[in-house]
């Protein structure tokens, strides 16, 4: 068995974002030469996450828009955490929500997706570097 590891680094201007990274994975497939196993993509941050769905606009505004009602920014006050100085405890609640990793097959060397499916790279606190782990096993 083969194993592949690079790491991915973004940074959005913004407090929130999300970025298609699906063909840069898929470019970390190809580096790798593996045509069977798997792909693991994680944030390495805590207030950034990686999932799988649509790229459609109005799905990530509705993304954007639904995370907002369910841990809002502000007041920031809200958030125990915060009271270290802080002001991120939504971004920590935001990345539980929307998970850490995704696992997806690789089959004949591509990545093995349901129609749709794309990977998304989501920040929740920006403004500075962080990165994502592929991981690729296989042969």
């Amino acid at each position: 068995m083969k194993s592949f590891r690079k790491e991915l680094w973004f940074e959005i201007p913004s407090r929130r974002g999300f970025i298609n990274i699906t063909s840069q994975v898929a470019t970390c497939l190809e580096e790798s030469g593996i045509r069977e196993g798997l792909v693991l993509c994680n944030s390495m941050h805590i207030t950034s996450s990686v999932f799988v769905n649509d790229d459609e606009r109005g799905l990530l505004e509705d993304f954007e828009h639904w995370l907002e009602k369910l841990a809002p920014h502000e007041p920031v006050m809200l958030y125990q955490h915060n009271n270290t100085g802080e002001d991120n405890g939504d971004g920590h609640l935001k990345r539980t929500i929307m998970g850490r990793e995704v696992v997806v097959a690789v089959t004949g060397g591509r990545l093995d997706f349901g129609p749709w499916e794309q990977i998304f790279y989501g920040e929740f606190d920006g403004r500075r570097r962080k990165r994502v782990l592929v991981k690729i096993i296989g042969e």
